[in-house]
């Protein structure tokens, strides 16, 4: 499949990007990701190997659209799970302002 990704053409495979991200060790995500094989990898990590550019050449809305039209399964940021009502005010605060570092 051919697509540009930071205003160059690539002729993207679904095989060749397995190839490319085998051996490949996901980053922590933080944001959107791809699943390629059993591993979900940031999108812009995916980018940065598939096109051999830097990470502030492309977006990530480039590498997800080029990803998704070669059958890949994309996710959404990642979220953190939100507190435990608390039953009075100043526990509330307490929760969202979290638990103090032991030092």
């Amino acid at each position: 499949m051919r697509c540009v990704i930071a205003r160059f053409p690539f002729e993207l495979t679904k095989n060749g990007v397995l190839d490319s991200m085998k051996g490949v060790r996901p980053e922590d995500i933080t944001g959107e990701s791809v699943v390629i094989g059993r591993r979900a990898y940031p999108v812009m990590q995916v980018g940065q190997v598939i096109t051999r550019q830097d990470r502030r050449d492309f977006t990530a809305g480039e590498v997800l659209r080029a990803m998704s039209k070669l059958g890949f399964t994309s996710r959404g940021p990642a979220r953190m799970p939100a507190p435990l009502p608390a039953s009075d005010p100043l526990q509330h605060a307490s929760v969202l302002l979290g638990t103090p570092a032991e030092a």
